[in-house]
């Protein structure tokens, strides 16, 4: 009887199914794609942009996905788990970092006179995160302003405008 329930569960440990996890394969070949974007010359603050968008647009799909609240706060906690899992292995293949000089008051070392590192590929993933998540009430405010109309792919297309802009930006200095 055991052989029989073991070989049932073997058997069903192989039929595919519907899959409600973060995908390694997604996480992966963006961290390709940055690597190879800035292997190529583009800042790696620009990649981060999209590296950004692409990480919270992932969590706050799959915590979607679950339709039953087991723990309190359980989206926001699921969305930001997703995000660090997204981003936090891609840091070690992008490194690129800047400083900020502050020579204002006091010795070297205190607060207000030190040199201050930081990493640009974090920079620019902040600033992606922070375009797809206001990029909603850009498009709501749009068609406030068209009387309702909407335009052919409006959410997609503003989001990647402002995508594509606050990159060329910092690609180019502008």
């Amino acid at each position: 009887m055991k052989k029989k329930i073991l070989g049932i569960f073997v058997v069903l440990a192989f039929i595919p199914g519907v899959a409600k996890a973060h995908c390694p394969l997604c996480t992966i070949g963006a961290g390709a794609l940055a690597v190879g974007a800035a292997y190529i010359g583009i800042s790696t603050a620009a990649v981060g942009v999209f590296i950004g968008a692409f990480a919270l647009a992932l969590g706050l799909w799959i915590a979607r996905l679950v339709k039953k609240q087991y723990i309190p706060y359980q989206q926001p906690i699921l969305v930001a788990l997703i995000f660090i899992s997204t981003v936090v292995p891609i840091m070690p293949l992008i490194r690129e970092y800047r400083s900020i000089n502050v020579y204002l008051s006091g010795e070297y070392g205190s607060l207000l006179n030190r040199t201050y590192m930081f990493n640009l590929f974090v920079i620019g993933v902040l600033i992606g995160a922070g375009i797809l998540y206001v990029s909603p009430f850009v498009s709501a405010w749009i068609k406030k302003q068209r009387k309702g109309r909407l335009i052919p792919y409006q959410g997609i297309t503003i989001t990647f405008i402002l995508l594509a802009s606050v990159s060329f930006l910092i690609q180019f200095g502008l």
